[in-house]
């Protein structure tokens, strides 16, 4: 049987186009569809220009500790909507540079609705309501996901994260239900540009999942940068008032704000796809089932990224693509890898992480854990009380590191280079024979003595 492509992707986020762009180099003839901007929510609503605004924000801490080095610091003011234009005109130029990526490969980019109409026949519609049929040899879901807001009353009146990043205006007043990721990153944004911020949730601490050290570390930092942090909260309604929003606490506490961001939790882009129609198998949750080829209940229907809800992070994403590319179209079967895979939240200060926690490698046998927490340098001269906490998680027996924990300046890209370390079964034997780079804050991994007791 002929097909019109060998390989069809629904979705032109990262994993879709990573996927869609090394099929086509290995000869495959590749038809991606997308109904929103090209680039997925990584470049248009997530990672990149989160990211941005967190780099921006920054500065407004930076022009205070200037003056501890004897600069002259004049009084600082900050253009809201000059930083959004600007940020939306970066975004514009990665969309160009991610269409160019699709054409430069020859990959057919179809700008609209997929859905499928059989293990090998999709039927895309466009803005104008045509619609065409097409067969491929193989399809590949790559939609991501969405945040997901709950059933309480008022919360036509709640913002998410993608709302968040395209207000004209800066709130004063911040509420940020949610303690995950999203919501410790966007908490720190607005409170470093100026606003009131408090932080909900329903939980007795932020970052579920991560390192209970790390959590405590960060909580802390946060409240002294003047985050309030509502533990074991749950909110019941929001209303819209004269003067903002009133937000109702179960227990009858109400509390005013002027915008509510809501960040608790995101769901798989499934609906509407026909998957159910087509027999892919979902998870309870909504998520597209697959194995560890990224092949769903259908021979020929592969997912990679949010949709499959196993590990959700953007380089994940792109490791499965290229694993699931190697799969189909070079003979070279790739399982995905999840160990050992490193992570950031860019929060203020900022958390970097690769392996276990400690509560997950005591599950696994007898450990020894090394801390440290210390001004950074900066701040000995800048006054600022910001700390940095590091912690090394270690494998008596074998005494291989199985965790690496970090908050503070720059643990993003400190965790990024030691993941490597983790990688490759690194030891602490390993770790105490490496020198230093003085004085830096990475060098203290590779000087912890002192095990804690």
């Amino acid at each position: 049987m002929s097909f019109d492509v060998d390989l069809f992707v629904i979705g032109a986020g990262s994993g879709g186009v990573r996927a869609a762009r090394m099929a086509a180099r290995a000869g495959a003839k590749v038809a991606i569809a997308e109904n929103r901007r090209v680039g997925g929510t990584c470049v248009m609503r997530g990672c990149i220009p989160k990211k941005l605004l967190v780099l921006g924000a920054h500065y407004a801490e930076d022009f205070e500790d200037a003056k501890g080095f004897g600069w002259t610091v004049g009084q600082a003011t900050h253009d809201w909507g000059e930083l959004i234009r600007r940020k939306n005109a970066e975004l514009n130029r990665l969309e160009g540079v991610y269409r160019k990526i699709l054409a430069d490969n020859k990959v057919e980019l179809i700008e609209a609705t997929a859905r499928l109409k059989g293990s090998d026949r999709v039927e895309v519609a466009g803005p104008d309501g045509k619609t065409r049929a097409m067969t491929a040899r193989h399809i590949l879901v790559a939609t991501g996901g969405r945040p997901s807001l709950p059933k309480i009353s008022g919360i036509e009146h709640a913002i998410t994260s993608d709302e968040a990043l395209d207000l004209p205006r800066r709130p004063g007043r911040v509420v940020v239900v949610g303690g995950g990721y999203i919501a410790v990153e966007f908490a720190g944004i607005f409170r470093a540009f100026g606003s009131e911020v408090t932080v909900i949730i329903r939980a007795d601490q932020i970052l579920r999942g991560f390192d209970d050290d790390v959590r405590a570390a960060l909580a802390s930092a946060m409240i002294a940068k003047g985050i309030a942090i509502r533990n074991a909260s749950v909110v019941e309604s929001i209303a819209k008032t004269d003067d903002g929003l009133s937000i109702r606490l179960r227990g009858g506490e109400t509390l005013a704000c002027d915008t509510v961001l809501y960040a608790t939790g995101r769901a798989p882009n499934t609906e509407g796809l026909g998957l159910a129609e087509a027999g892919v198998k979902l998870t309870p949750k909504g998520a597209i089932e697959v194995d560890t080829y990224s092949r769903t209940s259908v021979e020929s229907i592969y997912a990679v990224g949010d949709v499959t809800d196993r590990m959700n992070l953007t380089p994940v994403a792109l490791a499965e693509a290229t694993a699931l590319v190697r799969t189909l179209f070079e003979s070279r079967p790739t399982a995905m890898d999840y160990a050992n895979i490193p992570t950031a939240v860019f929060s203020n200060p900022p958390v970097g992480t690769v392996g276990l926690t400690e509560s997950e490698a005591a599950k696994r046998g007898a450990i020894d854990i090394y801390t440290s927490s210390f001004k950074p340098l900066k701040h000995t001269l800048a006054g600022g009380a910001e700390r940095t906490f590091m912690k090394l998680v270690i494998n008596r027996a074998s005494e291989r590191v199985l965790g690496l924990h970090m908050v503070g300046a720059d643990a993003p890209e400190i965790a990024q280079g030691f993941a490597v370390a983790l990688k490759c079964g690194a030891t602490k034997r390993d770790f105490d024979a490496t020198v230093g780079i003085h004085p830096t804050a990475a060098e203290e991994f590779v000087t912890m003595r002192e095990k804690r007791k």
